[in-house]
């Protein structure tokens, strides 16, 4: 297992190797960075307006907002927007419901994808690439389709209204299979090898040969499972009946009707709804590109 371990190890400092090699670059023109730099702070300003714009919007009041036309900076900093739907409403309980359920859907959807797609990638048993074509054409299939007999399973397993009624028909995923298979096919055979060699069987040889060089793929499924199950509104709004067990995306269109001409606490909440995403980017971001860009090399 040794032997593995330092292929391991060389793999990954020749890979840093070549991106150190890669960022030595000629000295571009001057106009060419200063124009590069141009664009990409209109980009920031253009993505980042609308998150702007509503966290501007949720400090304001309604006669503020009315008056045309609206002023880039609030006259009246209302932090009770903030307040107030916190207090009147099971907010924090909405939020508790999200974070369990997303938490628990990308734990368990990452452990069915990275081990579906090893198997798919690296071991060889009948009907392979048949039984992976019939998973990635699921992908054709809307989910609108399925969610009756989806439904029907939930009430028979006597999961209505519950957490786990919300995350199990939606933890194997054919596009995280897909994403990892094509990464674990870029995993060099001669590590695996060698750790055969070295007497480590297929679980030991994925947990310590193969999981350290999934990085980039771990970050980006991490992350793309997350943003859907966070935001994903109609499933849990068919399984979750009572308003206590609401996810965040539900509760929030619950409040649009008792916010209806009241923009500022809505926007408040839907503020703070988008913070766990962003918090979750930031922490990998650092391997996600790299973990995207690596999915469809072999």
């Amino acid at each position: 297992m040794s032997a593995a371990l330092s292929a391991v190890a060389a793999t990954e400092a020749a890979h840093d190797e070549v991106v150190g090699t890669d960022r030595q670059e000629p000295p571009q023109p001057r106009r060419v960075v200063l124009l590069r730099v141009v664009l990409a702070v209109v980009a920031v300003v253009l993505l980042m307006f609308p998150m702007c714009w509503m966290l501007r919007t949720s400090l304001a009041s309604t006669d503020e907002l009315s008056r045309l036309p609206v002023s880039l900076w609030p006259t009246e900093w209302l932090w009770r927007n903030y307040v107030e739907p916190w207090s009147q409403f099971p907010f924090a309980r909405w939020l508790t419901n999200s974070v369990v359920i997303a938490v628990l859907s990308v734990v368990l959807t990452l452990a069915i994808n990275l081990c579906a797609g090893y198997a798919f990638a690296k071991l060889r048993f009948p009907l392979r690439n048949l039984l992976f074509l019939m998973i990635v054409s699921t992908l054709m299939v809307p989910v609108q389709v399925i969610m009756i007999p989806q439904f029907q399973i939930v009430i028979d397993l006597n999961l209505l209204n519950s957490t786990w009624g919300v995350v199990l028909p939606r933890l194997a995923e054919a596009f995280g299979l897909f994403m990892a298979r094509q990464f674990f096919l870029g995993v060099p055979d001669e590590l695996l090898e060698a750790a055969r060699v070295d007497g480590a069987g297929h679980l030991r040889t994925f947990w310590a040969i193969v999981l350290p060089l999934s990085k980039p793929l771990i970050a980006a499924l991490v992350i793309f499972t997350f943003m859907w199950r966070w935001n994903e509104f109609v499933w849990p709004l068919i399984v979750l009946t009572d308003p206590g067990s609401y996810t965040l995306p539900v509760g929030l269109q619950f409040l649009i009707s008792q916010f209806s001409s009241n923009f500022g606490p809505l926007l408040a909440m839907s503020f703070l709804s988008i913070l766990p995403m962003l918090a979750v980017f930031a922490v990998f971001q650092k391997y996600f590109v790299q973990g995207v860009a690596r999915t469809g090399l072999k």
